[in-house]
This record gives structure tokens, sequence and C-alpha cells, in this order.
């Protein structure tokens, strides 16, 4: 669990209702057509954005703000330098059945073991890639739909209730309940916009960023391995993509 990912959200929610609590109580917050509105008109207008499996699986991606990457570059790294040496001292074939730390890594060392040169090895993982990229952006679009949709559907509930105001402010017992749609719709539109799908989209953004990277140095270290590349120059080249911290503790390893 991302504990940055669930104290903000909760952190966040808190200090809103807290305001709205010391503000008077939360009941005049809560309203059926503003949120029906915001929040059910949002859910639909997204999903007629993007094809239905697309839109379905956009939540499963987005569970995953929640949860940090489990791949480690530096123990990626300790791995690629020991099955450059193998590869180097015993053959290929060596590094048949060997452990590695993700499917990706696994499927570019298969390749080495079936006889991929370098430029088959390193077209197959890039079009990998690419292909993780793309499902990611698709995802992430879902997301910034939400985002750019939330608002509006909040406008066009402050029309509603304007319109509802207005056309019967011959009753007075009528202009409150039109008046909370109109304002609470906006508040909506602005909580789902900017409270949890702006910075959900930022950590999925960060997310993709990482793995990319992390991928990018399994197709430096296989093409390496390939060129028959010495283990301690494998490292170095791969060390030069990390933070220097990190740089530092695998340099003394």
């Amino acid at each position: 669990m991302d504990i940055a990912s669930l104290l903000g959200l909760v952190g966040c929610f808190a200090m809103i209702v807290g305001a709205m609590i010391v503000g008077g109580g939360v009941g005049p917050f809560f309203d059926v057509p503003s949120a029906l509105i915001v929040i059910g008109g949002t859910f639909f207008a997204a999903m007629y954005t993007t094809p239905l499996p697309t839109f379905l699986n956009s939540f499963v991606a987005m569970s995953k703000a929640f949860l940090p990457p489990v791949k480690k570059q530096n123990v990626l790294i300790e791995r690629m330098v020991e099955l450059a040496g193998i590869a180097r001292k015993d053959g290929m074939m060596a590094l048949e059945g060997q452990a590695v730390p993700d499917k990706f890594f696994e499927k570019g060392m298969q390749l080495l073991v079936d006889g991929a040169d370098e430029t088959k090895l390193v077209k197959q993982l890039n079009a990998e890639l690419k292909s993780m990229k793309s499902r990611h952006e698709a995802n992430q679009n879902v997301v910034k739909a939400w985002i750019d949709l939330a608002p509006a559907m909040g406008m066009i509930g402050t029309l509603i209730g304007l319109v509802l105001m207005l056309g019967n402010m011959e009753d007075p017992k009528a202009i409150g309940p039109a008046m909370a749609v109109a304002l609470l719709t906006t508040m909506y539109g602005a909580i789902v916009a900017n409270v949890l799908f702006g910075p959900l989209l930022t950590k999925l953004q960060g997310y993709t960023a990482y793995e990319v990277a992390y991928r990018e140095m399994v197709v430096l270290g296989l093409r390496n391995i390939a060129r028959g590349e010495s283990p301690r120059n494998i490292q170095d080249q791969m060390v030069s993509n990390l933070p220097p911290k990190m740089q530092a503790k695998i340099d003394a390893a």
C-alpha cells in the first residue's frame, strides 16, 4: 500500500469535512440531485469517451495508484550483472531456466537463449514497451475524462438549479433546494476533479514513468549481454540511470 496516496486522500477529505463541521455540520452539503448530476453524469459521460472494456479496465488501473511499484532497480542491476557473467563464461544457453525478477526480463532473456541477435532483441522488447505505454495511456485518458467532465457536469447542475430557482421565484420554499443544487453541483465537480482524480492521474503517470525506466534498463542490460559486454561495463551503464545515492550504494556493494 502506498501510504502517501492513502494519507493524502484521507487527509484531504478530513480537512474538507472538518471545515463543514466547523461551519455548522455536514448535512447541508449532501444533496442527492447534485450527486446524481455530477457523479452519475460524469460516470456515463466518461464511458462515452472510450470503448467499454477500456472504461471498465481503467478502474483496475486506478486502484494501482495505491500500490507502489514492487520492481526494484537495484535488484534488477545485480541480477543482470550475474547473468552477464554466466553468459560470458558459459554462453547464452546457460541462461536457460535462470531466475529473473519479472516477466518482461524473462521474455528478453528467452530471446537470447533462442538465439536472437541484438537487433531482433531490441525490436521485440521495444514493441512490448510501446504496447505497455499504449495500455497505460488508454487507462489514463479515462481518468483525464473524469477530470475534464466533472467540473462541466457541475456547471450543468448549476444551470439546472438556477433554472429551477428562477422558474419558482413565487414559491419561497422552492428557492432553497434549487439553490442547493446550483451550488453543490459545482462543489461536487471540483472535488471529483481536483481531490479524487487529479492527484490519482499524477500518481499513475509517475508509476508509468517508473515502469518505462525499469523496462528500458532491462533492454539496455540484455542488449549489452547480446553484445558480449563485460559485467562491469553493463553495471556501469545501468547504474548511470539511478539517483546518486543508489549509485553509491551499488558501487559500494
